[in-house]
């Protein structure tokens, strides 16, 4: 059994436009740091915008691969042989978007919405991944976990 979903969303495009008047605002100050300032700000949203477009999450064979893109800076592989449990969940306002720590315990790893897939490493930490297919994905990792044992 193989697995691979990405999910989209438009968020990006609100770091688009503040990439585009962080510009647009350079050209109209006078002052040469504050205009540089402005552009590395651009640049940075820039980057940000075309790093967070989706997140797409597959089955490497013994890993799971989480990745934002279509500009891969951010990514992580969970080995299968470290998960102890996967559960179906929702995520709340407070867990966001992006890759951060949760008020909740554990990093988070969303895109956009509120349905998510928690798995916890036999250590006892925790991962939130954000997700559209959420059925699909725990189920797919409940398998990887059952097959190991």
């Amino acid at each position: 059994m193989r697995y691979e979903h990405t999910q989209s969303a438009s968020l990006y495009l609100l770091l688009l436009l503040i990439a585009i008047g962080t510009f647009g605002a350079s050209f109209l100050v006078r002052e040469i740091v504050v205009q540089i300032v402005l552009l590395i700000s651009g640049a940075l949203m820039l980057l940000c915008a075309f790093s967070f477009r989706h997140l797409t999450v597959s089955d490497e064979g013994t890993e799971l691969l989480i990745c934002f893109g279509p500009l891969p800076l951010f990514k992580r592989r969970l080995q299968y042989s470290d998960l102890e449990k996967v559960e179906q969940a929702r995520s709340t306002v407070m867990d966001g978007w992006g890759i951060h720590m949760s008020p909740g315990g554990g990093w988070v790893w969303n895109l956009w919405g509120f349905d998510c897939v928690d798995v916890w490493y036999r250590h006892g930490r925790k991962l939130r991944i954000g997700t559209d297919d959420p059925v699909a994905l725990t189920e797919f990792l409940e398998s990887k976990i059952v097959a190991r044992k």
